[in-house]
């Protein structure tokens, strides 16, 4: 599924998700802490949320904290949750004004709870927003969101709600936490490295990943519309064979 044309005639993905990767890199090359590049990363955000929105993309999906991030240094992470909490108490107005809905998927209870308040006043602020869908992944990952949908299937089965023989792949995607969002058309990953690092392993079956080596507090429209671009030349056949001509 695409969203409008853009003015070559070709399609614009309707979902692009992006692993946002680089910020530490940036700021060793430069001689500054960690957090530095975090906070840089923040403003790449912003850009690209922009662009996202001039571009004419419908749904945006940002990698901003996976579940094997928790594994960092105390203070790191500290210094993100206080990006993602200073982010949400700045913006929130600017997304309504600008017509953004957001919502995060990930692990919620893992959070702090003050975060977590403010990510459901976010969600319930802007939920009649429909210029962009903005969704963050905060505390996810890929094989928890499966394992997560698996479990509440087998919960159902166990409790005579749900035949197990009619479970397919629809009632396995409408148990994830990405329910109603459509697949990612596109998956980018900054900073050079190609891995999906555990990032909607179930939704990107058929996606178009696009490598950037920029690192992500580089990145804005430009960088986007030009992974547009090569998602543009890609021939998507879903698995069907080449039709010979």
């Amino acid at each position: 599924m695409y969203g409008m044309q853009s003015s070559s005639g070709f399609p614009v993905p309707t979902h692009v998700a992006i692993i946002m990767d680089g910020n530490g890199r940036w700021a060793r090359a430069r001689g500054l802490p960690r957090a530095a590049g975090h906070r840089q990363g923040s403003e790449a955000v912003r850009r690209t949320v922009a662009g996202a929105i001039e571009l004419g993309i419908s749904y945006l999906t940002l990698y901003g904290f996976s579940s094997e991030n928790w594994k960092r240094p105390v203070s790191e992470v500290e210094d993100l949750m206080g990006l993602l909490r200073r982010y949400l108490q700045a913006e929130i107005a600017e997304l309504h004004k600008k017509g953004i809905r957001l919502r995060v998927i990930g692990e919620r209870s893992r959070l702090p709870r003050d975060i977590v308040r403010l990510i459901d006043d976010a969600e319930t602020q802007t939920a009649g927003m429909d210029r962009l869908n903005l969704v963050m992944a905060i505390s996810y990952g890929g094989r928890q969101d499966i394992a997560a949908a698996a479990r509440r299937l087998a919960e159902e089965a166990a409790a005579g709600r749900l035949d197990p023989s009619a479970i397919d792949t629809r009632r396995v995607a409408d148990a994830l936490s990405t329910r109603g969002i459509p697949d990612p058309d596109l998956v980018i990953r900054t900073s050079g490295e190609k891995r999906i690092s555990n990032f909607l392993l179930w939704q990107s079956a058929y996606s178009e990943l696009v490598f950037v080596d920029k690192l992500w507090p580089d990145f804005g429209k430009e960088d986007l519309a030009d992974a547009i671009r090569e998602f543009q030349q890609r021939d998507r056949r879903y698995g069907a064979a080449v039709e010979s001509g």
